[in-house]
């Protein structure tokens, strides 16, 4: 049976992490960036955890990590 491909959008958004379930970066923090304080800024450089409803959508679409 031939390899699924991974889904190459998802594998540059996501990181698998050692509990099986993935990591995400944090959205608001490409433009419009001289109205946010600077501790705003700095707390959304943070990853944050997938949701467990959401996890099952990305093990799917990688299915390798």
């Amino acid at each position: 049976m031939p390899k699924i491909k991974s889904n190459r959008g998802a594998a540059k958004r996501f990181k698998p992490r050692l509990g099986g379930g993935f990591q995400r970066a944090q959205s608001h923090l490409n433009h419009i960036l001289t109205k946010k304080r600077t501790k705003r800024k700095r707390q959304l450089r943070s990853l944050e955890p997938v949701s467990s409803a959401d996890t099952r959508a990305v093990r799917r679409l990688l299915p390798y990590s």
